[in-house]
């Protein structure tokens, strides 16, 4: 006789296998939500705190593009080490060199305070990125990645619709530069709390590395099949269109626009609800489907925000360019099944660490480029990045075709080859 709590555990397993809620991913949720509400009551608002420190445009100009720089110089370490420690002892390293770095910020109220600080504080970040594709890669089968990505996707933007609406009004309420630093006391405090969670993790079954395969940048490099380096490559000039104007977005909203610190918290809000909404529907037909289409729309939305910012001129108008930015995320998810994918199992936080080291080393160019630009006016910024959205899309779309050609050519010649082996032994 089934018992009244069966049903209900049933449809909670399958609503957990839907999204592929397994323990570690769980886990890893959980840790990704509590350091995200912390980080996100003020890492918006940096290029703003820069400026009352008395930071130049060229110092905000370095911060962004440090950032991007930190990005791609730790995500290859970060891959290595997790595939040295394992998950747990990994993420909780970072943990507390990111909780370091919160500190120093707190403690030096300067702008070289906050460049010295991201060093440190950018490692939950930064190094956590490609062992948090392994966790998912080791955790779930290759047909479950996106939706995987997704739900971790979902989950690190739900504190983005709440935090960056109370940072802006701490920062209104205590000015910018108060403002901030209570948020990082409270950043701080979330942190502390999120080891005690990556603690439960439990380390999968892996296969030792050889000692020829550790730190081999280069090898992991090599290896990289044909699609990953086209990918790579499109990647690497859609993420040009996202930083040139990255670290002007707030600035141009509030000092251009006219909106509050707390609206600039509604539109990210906003921004970050479009996403969520579109990431989990749009993971699950990827994983069913080619995965590829959707990332096309991804590196279109990309394209066509920095134009619909410039045409913005209220508050209105600035949300339907959020609204624009939101639906990049349509096909992201996607973009990262298909890295996993790409990698090598046993190797694959080292390669994952490698792609990302790659692009983000050029792309931190693009901060610079954005300063120089906005220099001359946001209508610059805004249509250059436009211009590098525009040549990356065009670019994925057609190696996609040439690919698919080449693809239907091998069929057609393994068809051929097939159709003639049976006539022969029909003769």
């Amino acid at each position: 006789m089934q018992t009244p709590s069966q049903p209900h555990l049933n449809r909670f397993g399958r609503l957990a296998d839907f999204f592929g809620l397994k323990r570690n991913l769980v886990i890893l949720l959980v840790a990704i939500f509590i350091i995200g509400a912390g980080e996100e009551l003020w890492m918006r608002f940096v290029p703003k705190y820069l400026q009352a420190v008395g930071a130049t445009v060229f110092i905000i100009g370095l911060y962004d593009a440090l950032r991007t720089l930190l990005g791609a110089i730790y995500a290859y370490p970060g891959g290595v080490f997790v595939d040295l420690w394992g998950h747990r002892r990994a993420f909780i390293i970072f943990n507390l060199v990111s909780i370091t770095g919160y500190a120093l910020v707190l403690l030096v109220p300067h702008w070289a305070g906050v460049i010295a600080g991201m060093f440190l504080f950018l490692s939950w970040t930064c190094f956590s990125l490609p062992a948090t594709f392994s966790l998912i890669g080791a955790t779930l089968e290759a047909n479950r990645h996106a939706m995987g990505v997704g739900i971790q996707s979902v989950i690190k933007r739900l504190p983005i619709m709440i935090a960056p609406i109370i940072g802006g009004m701490l920062i209104d309420r205590f000015g910018i530069i108060n403002g901030v630093r209570v948020a990082l006391t409270m950043s701080i405090f979330l942190s502390v709390v999120t080891i005690f969670v990556q603690g439960q993790l439990r380390e999968e079954a892996k296969v030792q590395l050889e000692k020829t395969d550790r730190w081999n940048f280069w090898r992991s490099l090599r290896e990289f099949n044909s699609p990953m380096r086209r990918l790579l490559l499109s990647d690497t000039l859609i993420r040009f269109c996202e930083r040139v104007p990255y670290a002007w977005v707030v600035i141009f909203a509030m000092d251009y626009i006219g909106v509050t610190a707390r609206q600039v918290g509604f539109l990210t809000a906003i921004e970050t609800l479009v996403a969520s909404l579109c990431i989990i529907p749009a993971s699950h037909f990827a994983d069913r489907r080619r995965r590829e289409p959707f990332v096309i729309v991804t590196f279109i939305m990309f394209t066509l925000f920095p134009i619909s910012l410039l045409m913005s001129s209220s508050f209105s108008t600035l949300v339907v360019a959020f609204v624009i930015r939101g639906f990049k995320e349509f096909g992201d998810t996607s973009r990262k099944a298909l890295i996993i994918g790409y990698s090598e199992s046993q190797k694959r936080g080292q390669m994952i660490g490698a792609y990302y080291l790659v692009r983000d080393l050029i792309v931190s160019a693009a901060a610079i480029l954005g300063a120089y630009l906005w220099k001359l006016g946001p209508a610059l910024n805004f249509l250059g990045a436009a211009a590098f959205g525009a040549v990356g899309t065009i670019f994925y779309v057609k190696t996609i075709r040439q690919t698919r050609q080449l693809a239907l050519n091998s069929l057609k010649e393994q068809l051929e080859i097939r159709r003639t082996r049976w006539n022969n032994n029909i003769e």
